[in-house]
Protein backbone atom coordinates (compact mmCIF):
# COMPACT_ATOMS: atom_id res chain seq x y z
CA UNK A 1 0.00 0.00 0.00
CA UNK A 2 1.46 3.62 -1.20
CA UNK A 3 0.15 6.60 0.64
CA UNK A 4 1.81 10.48 0.09
CA UNK A 5 1.48 13.09 2.82
CA UNK A 6 2.90 16.60 2.72
CA UNK A 7 3.65 17.86 6.44
CA UNK A 8 3.91 21.48 7.20
CA UNK A 9 6.53 22.44 9.48
CA UNK A 10 6.16 25.90 12.08
CA UNK A 11 7.27 27.93 9.04
CA UNK A 12 4.59 26.37 7.00
CA UNK A 13 6.86 24.86 4.73
CA UNK A 14 5.31 21.27 3.62
CA UNK A 15 7.57 18.29 3.05
CA UNK A 16 6.64 15.53 1.22
CA UNK A 17 6.44 12.26 2.59
CA UNK A 18 6.14 8.91 0.87
CA UNK A 19 4.82 5.85 3.05
CA UNK A 20 4.62 2.77 1.86
CA UNK A 21 3.07 -0.80 3.49
CA UNK A 22 4.14 -4.11 3.53
CA UNK A 23 1.42 -6.62 1.91
CA UNK A 24 2.26 -9.45 4.84
CA UNK A 25 3.23 -9.37 8.55
CA UNK A 26 5.15 -6.42 9.45
CA UNK A 27 8.62 -7.58 11.08
CA UNK A 28 10.13 -4.65 13.39
CA UNK A 29 10.53 -0.85 13.63
CA UNK A 30 9.90 1.14 10.00
CA UNK A 31 12.66 2.55 8.07
CA UNK A 32 12.51 6.21 7.91
CA UNK A 33 15.01 6.81 4.31
CA UNK A 34 16.60 10.61 4.18
CA UNK A 35 18.21 11.18 1.25
CA UNK A 36 21.39 13.26 0.29
CA UNK A 37 22.11 16.71 -0.51
CA UNK A 38 20.58 16.97 -3.91
CA UNK A 39 18.82 14.12 -3.81
CA UNK A 40 15.27 13.18 -3.41
CA UNK A 41 12.87 10.16 -1.88
CA UNK A 42 13.35 8.48 -5.24
CA UNK A 43 16.74 7.86 -4.67
CA UNK A 44 15.79 4.88 -2.17
CA UNK A 45 13.31 3.86 -4.87
CA UNK A 46 15.47 0.75 -6.19
CA UNK A 47 15.44 -0.76 -2.55
CA UNK A 48 12.19 -0.17 -1.74
CA UNK A 49 10.72 -3.52 -2.64
CA UNK A 50 13.47 -5.10 -0.83
CA UNK A 51 12.60 -3.11 2.28
CA UNK A 52 8.67 -4.41 1.88
CA UNK A 53 9.63 -7.98 1.45
CA UNK A 54 11.52 -7.75 4.99
CA UNK A 55 8.34 -6.70 6.38
CA UNK A 56 9.22 -2.86 7.71
CA UNK A 57 6.87 -0.27 6.45
CA UNK A 58 8.82 2.57 4.67
CA UNK A 59 8.80 6.35 5.16
CA UNK A 60 11.06 8.07 2.43
CA UNK A 61 10.46 12.19 2.17
CA UNK A 62 11.96 14.83 0.31
CA UNK A 63 13.44 17.03 2.83
CA UNK A 64 12.95 21.06 2.36
CA UNK A 65 13.96 22.53 -1.21
CA UNK A 66 14.07 19.36 -2.72
CA UNK A 67 11.22 17.07 -5.37
CA UNK A 68 8.21 17.18 -4.46
CA UNK A 69 8.15 19.23 -0.78
CA UNK A 70 7.91 23.22 -0.77
CA UNK A 71 11.12 25.52 -1.29
CA UNK A 72 11.79 27.72 1.00
CA UNK A 73 11.90 31.34 0.34
CA UNK A 74 15.03 32.12 3.21
CA UNK A 75 17.70 29.52 2.02
CA UNK A 76 19.21 30.30 5.70
CA UNK A 77 17.04 27.63 6.51
CA UNK A 78 19.00 25.24 4.44
CA UNK A 79 20.59 23.26 7.02
CA UNK A 80 20.82 20.45 9.11
CA UNK A 81 18.62 22.09 11.92
CA UNK A 82 15.96 22.95 10.49
CA UNK A 83 15.66 19.49 8.50
CA UNK A 84 15.81 17.82 11.90
CA UNK A 85 12.89 20.12 13.03
CA UNK A 86 11.19 18.89 10.14
CA UNK A 87 11.95 15.01 10.30
CA UNK A 88 10.89 15.12 14.39
CA UNK A 89 7.61 17.57 13.26
CA UNK A 90 6.69 14.54 10.42
CA UNK A 91 7.29 11.51 12.81
CA UNK A 92 5.04 13.53 15.62
CA UNK A 93 2.19 14.49 13.05
CA UNK A 94 2.42 10.27 11.87
CA UNK A 95 2.68 8.68 14.56
CA UNK A 96 5.97 7.17 14.19
CA UNK A 97 7.44 6.45 17.28
CA UNK A 98 10.64 5.38 16.43
CA UNK A 99 12.21 3.99 13.27
CA UNK A 100 15.18 2.91 11.81
CA UNK A 101 16.96 5.47 10.15
CA UNK A 102 18.91 4.74 6.67
CA UNK A 103 20.57 8.03 5.42
CA UNK A 104 23.01 8.89 2.44
CA UNK A 105 25.29 11.55 3.22
CA UNK A 106 23.66 14.56 4.58
CA UNK A 107 20.59 12.24 5.35
CA UNK A 108 23.04 10.21 7.73
CA UNK A 109 23.83 13.75 9.47
CA UNK A 110 20.49 14.73 10.15
CA UNK A 111 20.23 11.39 11.16
CA UNK A 112 22.95 11.15 13.65
CA UNK A 113 21.77 14.89 15.07
CA UNK A 114 18.47 13.25 15.70
CA UNK A 115 19.76 10.61 17.67
CA UNK A 116 22.04 12.94 19.15
CA UNK A 117 18.75 15.10 20.74
CA UNK A 118 15.86 12.82 20.07
CA UNK A 119 17.44 9.18 21.08
CA UNK A 120 13.77 8.20 21.84
CA UNK A 121 13.14 8.05 18.03
CA UNK A 122 15.65 6.28 16.68
CA UNK A 123 15.87 2.46 16.67
CA UNK A 124 18.98 2.31 14.79
CA UNK A 125 21.01 3.98 11.98
CA UNK A 126 22.62 3.06 8.48
CA UNK A 127 24.81 5.51 7.50
CA UNK A 128 25.30 5.36 3.76
CA UNK A 129 29.10 6.87 3.08
CA UNK A 130 28.63 9.73 5.78
CA UNK A 131 30.11 10.23 9.19
CA UNK A 132 30.39 12.98 11.83
CA UNK A 133 33.06 14.56 9.58
CA UNK A 134 33.46 15.07 5.78
CA UNK A 135 36.63 14.77 4.16
CA UNK A 136 36.86 18.60 2.50
CA UNK A 137 38.15 17.47 -1.21
CA UNK A 138 34.50 15.69 -1.29
CA UNK A 139 33.12 19.05 -0.29
CA UNK A 140 35.40 20.92 -2.62
CA UNK A 141 34.15 18.54 -5.63
CA UNK A 142 30.16 19.01 -4.97
CA UNK A 143 30.47 23.22 -4.43
CA UNK A 144 31.46 22.41 -8.06
CA UNK A 145 28.12 21.69 -9.41
CA UNK A 146 25.33 22.28 -6.34
CA UNK A 147 23.37 25.02 -8.35
CA UNK A 148 25.59 25.42 -11.37
CA UNK A 149 23.31 23.58 -13.61
CA UNK A 150 21.00 24.87 -16.60
CA UNK A 151 17.78 23.44 -17.60
CA UNK A 152 17.85 21.52 -21.05
CA UNK A 153 15.04 20.43 -23.75
CA UNK A 154 15.28 16.66 -23.15
CA UNK A 155 16.29 13.42 -21.56
CA UNK A 156 19.24 12.89 -23.88
CA UNK A 157 21.22 15.95 -22.63
CA UNK A 158 20.08 15.64 -19.07
CA UNK A 159 21.48 11.79 -19.37
CA UNK A 160 24.86 13.46 -20.71
CA UNK A 161 24.90 16.34 -17.67
CA UNK A 162 24.39 13.84 -14.93
CA UNK A 163 26.53 11.26 -16.64
CA UNK A 164 29.61 13.62 -16.69
CA UNK A 165 29.16 15.01 -13.10
CA UNK A 166 28.61 11.76 -11.91
CA UNK A 167 31.04 8.66 -13.80
CA UNK A 168 33.88 8.91 -11.70
CA UNK A 169 31.62 7.74 -8.70
CA UNK A 170 29.98 4.60 -10.63
CA UNK A 171 33.20 3.45 -12.90
CA UNK A 172 31.53 0.01 -13.45
CA UNK A 173 28.75 1.94 -14.67
CA UNK A 174 30.41 3.55 -17.67
CA UNK A 175 28.47 1.99 -20.46
CA UNK A 176 25.30 1.17 -18.55
CA UNK A 177 23.62 2.91 -20.13
CA UNK A 178 20.00 2.18 -18.18
CA UNK A 179 21.59 2.67 -15.11
CA UNK A 180 22.40 6.40 -16.12
CA UNK A 181 18.62 6.54 -17.62
CA UNK A 182 16.95 5.25 -13.88
CA UNK A 183 19.77 7.77 -11.82
CA UNK A 184 18.53 10.74 -14.23
CA UNK A 185 14.93 9.71 -13.81
CA UNK A 186 15.44 9.72 -9.92
CA UNK A 187 17.05 12.97 -9.53
CA UNK A 188 15.62 15.03 -12.83
CA UNK A 189 11.90 16.33 -13.31
CA UNK A 190 10.05 18.03 -16.12
CA UNK A 191 9.00 21.85 -15.42
CA UNK A 192 7.71 24.01 -18.31
CA UNK A 193 8.54 21.94 -20.87
CA UNK A 194 12.41 21.90 -19.84
CA UNK A 195 14.43 18.65 -17.91
CA UNK A 196 15.87 20.30 -14.39
CA UNK A 197 17.26 19.42 -11.51
CA UNK A 198 14.45 18.28 -8.57
CA UNK A 199 15.84 20.90 -6.50
CA UNK A 200 16.13 24.69 -5.27
CA UNK A 201 19.31 25.96 -6.50
CA UNK A 202 19.87 28.18 -3.40
CA UNK A 203 20.73 25.14 -1.05
CA UNK A 204 23.93 26.03 -2.40
CA UNK A 205 23.83 28.63 0.04
CA UNK A 206 25.29 26.43 3.16
CA UNK A 207 27.70 24.92 1.21
CA UNK A 208 30.58 27.62 1.63
CA UNK A 209 34.05 26.46 3.24
CA UNK A 210 35.19 27.65 6.42
CA UNK A 211 36.67 30.48 6.87
CA UNK A 212 40.58 31.32 7.19
CA UNK A 213 41.67 29.45 10.38
CA UNK A 214 38.18 28.40 11.44
CA UNK A 215 37.97 24.39 11.59
CA UNK A 216 35.25 22.46 9.44
CA UNK A 217 32.27 21.88 11.27
CA UNK A 218 31.28 18.36 12.22
CA UNK A 219 29.78 15.77 14.48
CA UNK A 220 32.43 14.28 16.87
CA UNK A 221 30.54 15.30 20.20
CA UNK A 222 26.89 14.22 18.49
CA UNK A 223 28.58 11.28 17.87
CA UNK A 224 29.48 10.18 21.27
CA UNK A 225 26.18 11.01 22.41
CA UNK A 226 25.11 8.03 20.03
CA UNK A 227 27.51 5.38 20.65
CA UNK A 228 25.05 3.17 22.00
CA UNK A 229 22.94 3.17 19.62
CA UNK A 230 22.82 0.33 16.94
CA UNK A 231 24.54 2.07 13.95
CA UNK A 232 25.84 0.35 10.68
CA UNK A 233 28.26 2.08 8.11
CA UNK A 234 28.07 1.63 4.38
CA UNK A 235 30.82 3.08 2.68
CA UNK A 236 32.01 3.32 -1.09
CA UNK A 237 35.75 2.06 -1.88
CA UNK A 238 36.78 5.16 -3.97
CA UNK A 239 34.89 7.62 -2.15
CA UNK A 240 36.03 11.10 -1.39
CA UNK A 241 33.54 11.97 1.51
CA UNK A 242 34.07 9.25 3.82
CA UNK A 243 37.81 8.30 4.19
CA UNK A 244 39.53 5.27 5.63
CA UNK A 245 40.36 7.63 8.58
CA UNK A 246 37.23 8.97 9.47
CA UNK A 247 36.73 5.61 9.48
CA UNK A 248 38.98 4.77 11.89
CA UNK A 249 37.81 7.67 14.63
CA UNK A 250 34.35 6.45 14.80
CA UNK A 251 35.57 2.49 14.98
CA UNK A 252 37.71 4.14 18.26
CA UNK A 253 34.22 6.10 19.77
CA UNK A 254 31.97 2.82 18.94
CA UNK A 255 33.78 -0.64 18.88
CA UNK A 256 30.79 -2.33 17.92
CA UNK A 257 30.26 0.11 14.67
CA UNK A 258 29.35 -2.58 12.00
CA UNK A 259 30.74 -1.49 8.58
CA UNK A 260 31.03 -2.73 5.05
CA UNK A 261 32.54 -0.81 1.71
CA UNK A 262 30.82 -1.41 -1.45
CA UNK A 263 33.81 -2.20 -4.04
CA UNK A 264 34.59 0.49 -7.08
CA UNK A 265 31.81 2.63 -6.31
CA UNK A 266 32.16 6.50 -4.83
CA UNK A 267 29.98 8.91 -2.86
CA UNK A 268 27.75 7.35 -2.47
CA UNK A 269 26.49 3.56 -3.08
CA UNK A 270 23.03 3.32 -4.61
CA UNK A 271 22.27 0.35 -1.82
CA UNK A 272 20.57 -1.68 -4.17
CA UNK A 273 24.63 -3.15 -4.84
CA UNK A 274 24.96 -6.80 -3.81
CA UNK A 275 27.13 -6.28 -1.00
CA UNK A 276 25.09 -3.24 0.81
CA UNK A 277 21.77 -5.43 0.26
CA UNK A 278 23.02 -8.30 2.61
CA UNK A 279 24.13 -5.58 4.96
CA UNK A 280 21.35 -4.23 5.52
CA UNK A 281 19.22 -7.39 5.91
CA UNK A 282 22.14 -8.02 8.51
CA UNK A 283 21.39 -5.21 10.75
CA UNK A 284 17.56 -5.07 10.53
CA UNK A 285 17.74 -8.86 11.06
CA UNK A 286 19.88 -8.41 14.00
Amino acid sequence: MRKEHFIAAQDGIKTYVLELIPGGEITGDPIFCIHGLTRNHNDFEPIFDFLLGLGRKVYAIDVRGRGLSDYDSNPLNYHPGTYVGDVANIMNVLDIEKAIFIGTSMGGIISMILAAFMPDKVAGIILNDVGPEVNEAGIARIRNYVGNSSPVDNWDDAIKGIKAIAQSEYPLQKDNEQFWQDFAKRICKEENGKIILAYDPEIKQNLQPAKEGEPAPNLWAQFEMIKNIPIGLISGEISDILTSDIIEKMNAIKPDLQNTIVPNVGHAPILNETTALAFIKKILND
